[in-house]
């Protein structure tokens, strides 16, 4: 899904690449459902370009290469479509439940598979699940995408039970609420992804 001006804009104008991870891979999962309700919520901002990546339709092995290493033939090819993806993202929107006080496993396999791709650009949050609304899950993956050297924003959105969690269509019970927090995250992802995308413009990251 692209949400593009039909204007040509300049470079530091132009919308923003924003590639929105669906992190969960479990059988009858929600996480489709939220991330497209979420589209459909961001859908009213011009300035984004919004690019899915499901999860579920991946098969990445668990096993990554040694140091200097190279996948092997299945990750190969597993990771041909989606690599080029991420390395072109401006910024990162994860949708993500919460397990077990943390965030899915699958999540975490297609996170490490990847590297240089998330350097430098800013992660947004969509999560959902029980009473904490995924709040747990978030808070781990700061510290991951910190070590990869991403800025995460500081607004997530939360969809949380009985109060504003998800109805029986996977979307949120108070839509207004949740639409509002979506705003929210989505204007601080907007300003860091520009100006974390004219700081590599200007001086490539070398961290």
């Amino acid at each position: 899904m692209s949400v593009t001006s039909k204007e040509v804009l300049p470079a530091h104008d132009a919308p923003l690449r924003v590639a929105v991870l669906v992190g969960s891979v479990r059988e009858g999962r929600q996480g489709r459902a939220v991330a497209d309700w979420f589209l459909a919520a961001a859908a009213t901002d011009d300035v984004l370009d919004l690019d899915v990546i499901d999860l579920a339709g991946l098969d990445l092995p668990l096993v990554l290469p040694g140091w200097g290493g190279t996948p092997s033939p299945a990750a190969a090819a597993a990771l041909r479509d989606i690599s080029p993806r991420l390395a072109a993202a401006d910024a990162f929107v994860v949708v993500t439940p919460e397990y077990n006080h943390s965030f899915p496993a699958s999540l975490k396999n297609f996170i490490d598979w990847h590297y240089t791709q998330w350097q430098a650009k800013p992660v947004g949050f969509v999560s959902y699940g029980g009473l904490g609304g995924g709040l747990r899950a978030v808070e781990q993956l700061r510290l991951v995408f910190a070590e990869l050297h991403a800025t995460t924003v500081r607004d997530s959105v939360s969809l949380h039970g009985p109060w504003s969690g998800l109805g029986e269509d996977g979307t949120p019970r108070d839509a207004t609420v949740c639409a509002g927090a979506v705003k929210g995250m989505l204007g601080q992802l907007t300003w860091w992804g520009r100006a974390l995308r004219a700081a590599r413009a200007e001086r490539p990251y070398a961290g």
